[in-house]
């Protein structure tokens, strides 16, 4: 099954990581944001690349482990879609 056909807006890189870009209304928002997703990270022991400013969150997701992607890579991806909602 090919993973990255089920999370169609993350953008698959070089076969090595995906990633996505999230749009918020401020500052504030991306940071909240960016914590939420820290925590499911912690709970799921598997910890992405987060890149943030204002009004915006830049996701990147690998195993850094095999530097590589692995099915966590992807459902850590699904459930931090689950957390966006956009303003």
């Amino acid at each position: 099954m090919n993973l990255s056909a089920q999370l169609p807006d993350w953008s698959l890189v070089d076969g090595h990581h995906i990633e996505k870009s999230f749009k918020l209304p401020n500052f504030k928002s991306a940071l909240a944001f960016v914590n939420r997703i820290g925590e499911i990270a912690e709970e799921q022991g598997h910890h992405p690349d987060i890149c943030f400013g204002w009004g915006n969150v830049k996701v990147t997701l690998f195993t850094h482990k095999i530097s590589g992607l692995t099915e966590s890579d992807f459902i850590l991806a699904a459930k931090v879609d689950r957390l966006y909602l956009p303003k």
